[in-house]
């Protein structure tokens, strides 16, 4: 019906069902407009109407859509030879800029990507004779009014304007009054559709829950007859969500939505028409203008916003004289949302049944075989999926993810195997190559090894042969006196022992010992005996029972103690003295022991056993006093006499 007007050069307003043909509608009228130079050649036209910058235009709401009338365009040009360029966001400025300069006939563009290079002065705009607004309602929902209206005022004043939508509100019609000169409203229906809707399409609507959707939705994909399915969700996250679960259920699913890169999402579609995918997940990026062949099933998993949107998503299947159905799965939340789109449309689904993945009704009215599950049986998985499909190198630009989580990896090439060969060592000593020695125990291929000995000199890496030789001898000569002093140290002193429980054993049995040989004590009252005193009076006896003077300890209290038991000697007895470790109480404790009796008693393992000790009879003065002993001590001199 918009074919004579449109030839004619009026302005058109056309208003049809989706899946009627719109496309071609407003096609064939841009392409006859087109001068080519296969009409100058025919005599068609002069050749000062030839140009390089584009004669058409038309402006698409989403990518998806401009892609798919480029094609169909270029399908319809091919036998003029018609130059048709597609401009979009989402990918690389450089390959249009290229296109254009070469020379364009027709471009479909969306509206941002149109004004970014027209503002670069990279378009000319000038030489356009005709312009289509395609889906003009979905650009004023979408909020491309200004950038509309920009575009329009670049545009020559003399031009034919069309606009072709499904619905028609009330913008669309003030917009039309502003920049359309007496245009021509066509509106194609059919006397036997009822309502908007297109009566090839079955329409089902069920109350669902949330969280049995999956399983509804998994049962319907395997209804008898189903062809290629398209699922639509309010939300991008949703979709992706879907289509993951759909995958791992065994379908071979994709998505389109606006996360995903536009590599992502045009190869997506590609596999979708190709048929290597069969269940494509949605938002509403994909409701308007893509027709696929074979789409049998349409699946509302969301309630749609408005009634249009609902006509748009339901018009992807039953296009062309084909027949599909149309499923819709309203939630508890979204049943007012329904009911108004129900209204709108004078639809008959007022009230949804309540369904879930087992009612018996929802097997019957969909043709699902019973006793299906909610997984695709494995011998039924046939489809290539959505890594068949390479994802085209576009220079994209912006958006999140720039491939869909299912594209098949790039090829990457083998390496070749690493072949590890031996390091080769070069032993030296004072910058010079040492060559090992070989013994007679190794093989000749085999180089004896031998200890590298460190050196910790600072220019031991720079001296010469004789201050080495030099080194090495004054270090033989050291360590050979250090070899005899510490033999002689082993002669005079014994071996010390770092134990607490030997170093009280020994000075019980020196105790013991002394109190067999002296006179009796005299009754005094024994003091209380500590570590610290202890230690000093194993000191006293061990200086008095050898001449040999021990090995000081470093340590400050160690040094205390010795100073303690030297002026015991010529001191009183009664006198307290300075507090020695317990390390240095063992090792005189252990001297002592070794001096005054030649067998080792048997080591006691308490802490608390240590006694003072007596002076030996022939070397102690007469005049010292007898020191004061423990009970223990006592007891065991009754034992030894008894």
């Amino acid at each position: 019906m918009t074919l004579p007007v449109a030839l004619s050069g009026s302005d058109v307003i056309g208003q049809a069902k989706t899946g009627t043909g719109k496309t071609l509608g407003f096609g064939l009228p841009l392409l006859e407009r087109v001068t080519v130079p296969a009409d100058v050649e025919a005599g068609r036209a002069k050749p000062e109407q030839l140009t390089d910058a584009p004669q058409a235009l038309v402006v698409v709401p989403t990518r998806e859509l401009c892609t798919q009338v480029t094609n169909d365009l270029l399908t319809a040009g091919k036998v003029r030879n018609v130059r048709v360029l597609a401009i979009y966001g989402g990918r690389a400025y450089e390959p249009q800029v290229e296109a254009l300069k070469k020379g364009v006939d027709v471009i479909v563009g969306t509206p941002g990507r149109l004004l970014d290079l027209a503002g670069q002065k990279k378009l000319n705009l000038s030489h356009v004779r005709a312009l289509v607004l395609d889906e003009a309602d979905e650009m004023l929902d979408l909020g491309f009014l200004p950038d509309v209206e920009k575009i329009i005022q670049q545009l020559p004043a003399k031009r034919q304007t069309m606009l072709f939508s499904a619905t028609m509100p009330g913008a669309v019609i003030g917009l039309a009054r502003r920049y359309m000169s007496q245009p021509t409203h066509i509106s194609a229906t059919s006397p036997d559709d009822e309502g908007a809707t297109v009566r090839n399409t079955t329409q089902r609507v069920y109350r669902a829950h949330s969280m049995d959707k999956p399983e509804m939705v998994s049962r319907i994909l395997q209804a008898e007859g189903r062809g290629l399915a398209m699922i639509f969700c309010r939300t991008k996250r949703t979709a992706a969500d879907i289509a993951d679960q759909l995958a791992r259920r065994g379908f071979a699913s994709g998505a389109v939505h606006g996360d995903l890169g536009q590599g992502a999402r045009e190869q997506a579609l590609r596999a979708f028409r190709n048929g290597k995918v069969d269940v494509l997940v949605c938002t509403d990026v994909a409701a308007r203008g893509i027709d696929v062949e074979g789409v049998t099933h349409v699946i509302n998993y969301q309630t749609p916003e408005d009634e249009k949107t609902y006509l748009h998503r339901i018009g992807r299947t039953g296009r062309a004289g084909a027949k599909g159905t149309a499923i819709t799965l309203v939630d508890w939340d979204d049943i007012p949302r329904w009911q108004l789109i129900n209204k709108a449309l004078d639809l008959k689904f007022p009230d949804p049944v309540e369904t879930y993945s087992t009612s018996p009704h929802l097997f019957e009215e969909l043709g699902i075989p019973a006793g299906t599950k909610g997984v695709l049986p494995r011998a039924e998985r046939t489809r290539a999926g959505l890594g068949a499909e390479e994802v085209e190198d576009l220079g994209e630009t912006g958006g999140r993810d720039r491939r869909s989580a299912s594209a098949a990896p790039a090829a990457v090439e083998e390496r070749p195997a690493r072949t590890r060969t031996p390091r080769q060592r070069r032993r030296t000593r004072g910058g010079e190559t040492v060559v090992p020695e070989q013994s007679s125990t190794d093989t000749p291929t085999a180089e004896a090894r031998t200890p590298r000995r460190r050196r910790r000199t600072r220019v031991g890496a720079q001296a010469s042969p004789e201050a080495t030789a030099a080194v090495e001898t004054a270090g033989t000569e050291a360590v050979a006196v250090a070899v005899e002093t510490a033999e002689a140290a082993t002669v005079t002193q014994p071996r010390r022992r770092r134990t607490r429980g030997a170093a009280a054993a020994e000075a019980v049995v020196a105790d013991v010992e002394s109190t067999v040989v002296t006179e009796p004590e005299p009754e005094a009252k024994p003091r209380r005996r500590t570590r610290a005193t202890s230690a000093a009076d194993t000191a006293e006896a061990t200086e008095t029972a050898t001449e040999t003077k021990p090995r000081r300890t470093r340590t400050r209290k160690a040094t205390e103690a010795v100073e303690t038991a030297e002026g015991t000697d010529t001191a009183d007895a009664d006198t307290k003295p300075r507090r020695r470790t317990r390390a240095a109480a063992a090792a005189d404790t252990a001297e002592a022991t070794d001096t005054a009796t030649d067998t080792k008693p048997r080591r006691t393992r308490t802490r608390k056993v240590a006694e003072p000790k007596a002076e030996p009879v022939a070397e102690a003065p007469a005049e010292a006093e007898a020191k004061p002993r423990r009970t223990r001590a006592r007891k065991a001199v009754a034992q030894l006499e008894s």
